[in-house]
């Protein structure tokens, strides 16, 4: 069996998910592995039996690679897209795109250009009672949706700036706009508001600590967002939908579906990550592209979360549309 030679570009906690699927796979080898950090290649590489790398032009150098895994914090999307690009290598890469709009837009019309597959990590598009709730709103559309990121404060200090990570609604809840998006169509509206307290054990913190925000989508349906990164466990992460007759109550783990007989619960079975990534593998190497988030659409989702944060800086409704 031909082998799919797959480098990393990050070698982080998201990176290690995605490296113990990956490995796993009998038609995939981990060839490489580039991080700033090169002590975290190096260990990488070692267990792997791979080659480490300082950083992702080195790692881009190995001619036989055949797609890249980019797994780099939201401010430093950009260049290492770009070079990836250059060498026309398939790529996937961990949401948020990147902070700036623009670079999102040149890389999404460098993708389109090119022909490249991508895939990127909205892994709730691959759990499996997210497909039960789309079958139950295909003719029975939501007209209402609550959604919620209510959870601790992640551990890297960069996650604590608004320059380095674009805040909670970007880097977090991001994932909640996919799957509303997923479920009930593009945004064309949105209202954001952002709170901020100052916070002794996080220095430096400058995230806003509570947001919402209200969304219009192109069916009529409207909804909201709340997230916080106050608490210190997370208590709510999911998504609730409302159509005729129909109250659906989504987590990364399981459904509630109440039609008023009672309250029954369903829950998640295989891994969506491992689908996401078996997807991604399939597609790289010639075979039917099940891919449910490539860069474009991803940009879609980007787009609203962007949106949101400019929004409550501005104090008014930014409409979205159509491309931009």
């Amino acid at each position: 069996m031909t082998k799919t030679r797959i480098g990393f570009i990050g070698v982080g906690g998201i990176a290690r998910r995605h490296l113990g699927v990956l490995e796993q796979f009998d038609d995939v080898e981990l060839a490489g592995f580039a991080d700033t950090d090169f002590d975290r290649a190096v260990d990488a590489a070692s267990r792997y039996g791979a080659r480490a790398y300082a950083d992702h032009q080195a790692l881009l150098e190995d001619p036989e690679l055949d797609a890249v895994y980019i797994c780099i914090p939201p401010f430093a999307h950009g260049e290492a897209e770009r070079a990836v690009i250059a060498r026309g290598l398939p790529f996937f890469v961990e949401k948020p795109l990147s902070l700036d709009l623009e670079v999102a837009e040149e890389l999404a019309a460098a993708v389109e250009q090119a022909g490249l597959v991508t895939a990127v990590g909205y892994h709730w598009r691959y759990i499996d009672t997210v497909e039960e709730a789309r079958r139950r709103l295909a003719d029975n559309p939501a007209q209402l949706i609550s959604g919620y990121w209510l959870d601790q404060t992640p551990p890297p200090p960069w996650w604590w700036r608004m320059d380095r990570s674009g805040g909670q609604m970007v880097e977090q809840t991001t994932h909640i706009i996919d799957l509303a998006r997923y479920l009930v169509g593009d945004v064309v509206q949105v209202f954001g508001l952002a709170g901020h307290r100052d916070r002794d054990a996080y220095p430096g913190l400058d995230v806003p600590t509570a947001s919402t925000a209200s969304l219009r989508f192109a069916s009529g349906a409207i909804g909201n967002l709340a997230s916080t990164c106050l608490l210190e466990w997370g208590h709510r992460v999911g998504l609730h939908l409302f159509a005729e007759g129909l109250a659906l109550e989504l987590t990364d783990h399981d459904i509630m579906i109440d039609v008023g007989q009672g309250r029954p619960v369903l829950h998640a079975g295989s891994d969506p990550v491992w689908k996401e990534d078996r997807d991604f593998i399939d597609a790289v190497r010639g075979e039917t592209n099940r891919i449910r988030c490539p860069y474009g659409e991803a940009l879609k989702t980007h787009r609203v979360a962007l949106a949101i944060s400019q929004s409550a800086r501005e104090g008014r409704a930014i409409d979205i549309l159509p491309g931009r």
